[in-house]
């Protein structure tokens, strides 16, 4: 039976995001996106104010905190779940004092100077794995061959300081990191998508998996970001049967859709 994940709707507050930058950058816009999102079957929404595309530009933590900030503010008044999109400490420390749900980090902590009030907070922890170890995502190979072992060192090494620090277990998420993040070969994502199960196994611990609009997809299928919908959608599901328990993407309606009819088929086929 394919099951029910929960569903990151990504707002990116950005110039320069590979799908959607500039879009919505206004504050009215990013509500109406928001909420649209929401309407649409998001159950958090992962809020980012800069682009980690290898061909982005930089963006101070003081701008990051002024696109976020009206945007946040509003949105929790409305009742909605926040993640925070964020490399930089001193954003992940603006976030914990606006009691975000959650921050998603595409470095997965790697700052020890924030254990502390990582520890004192109530918010879930997304720890991204990546190839790069420290800013936006580059265009670096890696053989598909070595990532699965790549990424599960890194995970054992990042737990383990997460929770010697007092951070309990419990609130941490895994995200094996999809696209550039895995390397510029299409195959390290493939690769790591067929072994989300056993990713899973080993650490026990509640994944979330990223594939939207990604490069992999695009690469394969010779899309655009604005195309890639149905190549999205097909790896959201497999990786949903491969355990994955949150979903972030750019269309949770189709998402949603997706997973109800798929829903309906097995409760179906079990019968027959």
């Amino acid at each position: 039976m394919i099951q029910t994940p929960e569903i990151f709707g990504i707002l990116n507050i950005t110039e320069d995001s590979f799908s959607d930058g500039g879009r919505f950058l206004a504050p009215e816009a990013a509500l109406a996106h928001a909420r649209g999102l929401v309407a649409n079957g998001a159950d958090v929404l992962d809020i980012g104010a800069a682009s980690s595309n290898p061909d982005a530009k930089p963006v101070a933590s003081n701008v990051e905190i002024a696109r976020m900030a009206p945007v946040v503010a509003a949105l929790k008044s409305e009742g909605a779940k926040i993640s925070i999109d964020s490399f930089s400490p001193e954003v992940q420390r603006w976030a914990l004092a606006q009691d975000a749900d959650y921050l998603n980090d595409i470095q997965g902590f790697p700052d020890e100077a924030l254990y502390p009030a990582l520890a004192a907070s109530r918010a879930r922890l997304v720890i991204m794995h990546s190839v790069q170890t420290w800013g936006p995502a580059t265009r670096a190979e890696v053989p598909p061959a070595e990532i699965f072992a790549r990424v599960s060192d890194f995970f054992e090494r990042r737990i383990a300081a997460l929770t010697k620090a007092g951070i309990a277990r419990e609130r941490l998420i895994l995200d094996p990191g999809m696209g550039f993040f895995l390397g510029s070969n299409p195959d390290a994502s493939f690769t790591m998508l067929c072994r989300l199960a056993e990713l899973k196994r080993a650490f026990g611990l509640p994944l979330l998996v990223s594939v939207s609009r990604k490069s992999f997809l695009r690469k394969v299928t010779g899309r655009s970001a604005a195309q890639a919908g149905a190549a999205s959608l097909a790896a959201e599901l497999f990786a949903i049967r491969q355990g994955a328990d949150y979903i972030r993407t750019h269309d949770p309606g189709a998402l949603k859709d997706a997973i109800l009819v798929g829903q309906a088929l097995d409760r179906n086929h079990s019968v027959t």
